[in-house]
């Protein structure tokens, strides 16, 4: 008896879904029912609710807040990228985006009315720069810094304030004249630098192979052309004249800049992003200097005059395109 009601029952389900279909297959559902709205689950509701913040929570303040607050303001800086930012062997910090950082604190001090704000250097590389600026470790990033879409996803950039062009250092008698020779060779960039991804490009457009390998500081990666250990230092062309300028007259005289670029860069402040006040204080600062013409007095001191600590100069008139930036300042990154 219990198989004949098993038997009946699978009878009627089969039925059942005979049913179902030919009734789908005969009415199809409206237009408006055809994708149907999402439904929230309790699980997906929950982890909604705990994406809530808790109650009590404040978020962390924004830079003039911490910079109110600690009467002080971090300023990240380079220790080796002349002219932009650089120490002297008693740490004392010079340099163009340097100088234009200190136009910066001023107007944060009359902006908050606190005049005895102090400014505190933080030595970074270009490895921990944006980590440095994202955690709050520094409050502005004072160096050669590349605008690139990618790096703007997690740090704001200010109006430019430089343009660079990517290009090879090499030994004068590596027989190397164009990105052409470099089938085969050594190629080292700085890590956490842009400078790889032009290398790769031009390589990939030219069915080239190189050897693509990175160094720890700008000084390392220029050490290993000058010693043969590289063929090639690929890096923006105003740090690559900064690193000859400041290398003994010998070596300098072994080596030589390419005259064929890789790419064009723009150079930005960077500071965190979200923080739409504090980047207008910078960009409004930018403004100002362009408009006045200061800009230009700060150009010739740190590109076409001797600098300090040891007097060299790097001779490097304003290109065309800065000229033109400073006419219409805009933070388009790459």
């Amino acid at each position: 008896m219990l198989k004949n009601v098993m038997i009946r029952s699978m009878c009627v389900i089969a039925s059942g879904f005979a049913l179902l279909a030919s009734s789908v297959a005969a009415a199809p559902p409206p237009a408006s029912l055809a994708i149907p709205p999402p439904v929230t689950s309790p699980s997906t509701a929950a982890s909604s609710a705990s994406l809530e913040p808790p109650p009590g929570y404040q978020p962390p303040p924004k830079t003039l807040e911490r910079v109110a607050q600690r009467n002080a303001i971090y300023i990240a800086h380079r220790e080796g990228s002349i002219p932009f930012s650089y120490t002297d062997d008693e740490g004392r910090v010079f340099g163009y985006s340097w100088e234009l950082c200190t136009r910066i604190v001023d107007a944060v001090k009359t902006h908050l009315k606190q005049p005895s704000i102090e400014v505190v250097p933080v030595p970074t590389t270009s490895s921990s720069r944006m980590m440095m600026i994202e955690s709050g470790v520094a409050d502005l990033y004072c160096g050669s810094s590349t605008n690139t879409d990618q790096r703007a996803r997690y740090v704001s950039f200010s109006t430019t304030y430089f343009v660079a062009g990517v290009k090879g250092l090499v030994r004068r008698d590596s027989g190397i004249r164009s990105v052409d020779d470099l089938k085969g060779r050594t190629v080292v960039t700085t890590a956490g630098t842009t400078s790889d991804a032009y290398v790769k490009s031009a390589t990939a457009r030219r069915n080239i192979f190189v050897n693509l390998r990175t160094a720890r500081t700008h000084g390392d990666a220029f050490n290993e052309v000058l010693n043969g250990k590289a063929d090639v230092f690929v890096l923006d062309d105003i740090l690559l004249k900064g690193l000859l300028a400041n290398s003994a007259k010998a070596d300098a005289y072994k080596l030589v800049i390419l005259d064929e670029s890789f790419g064009v860069e723009p150079y930005g402040l960077m500071m965190r992003k979200g923080d739409p006040e504090f980047k207008r204080i910078v960009d409004d600062t930018l403004s100002d200097l362009y408009r006045s013409g200061e800009i230009e007095r700060i150009y010739d001191r740190w590109f076409q005059s001797a600098i300090p600590p040891k007097g060299m100069n790097l001779d490097l008139p304003m290109s065309p395109e800065l000229k033109q930036l400073i006419k219409t300042p805009n933070d388009r990154g790459i």
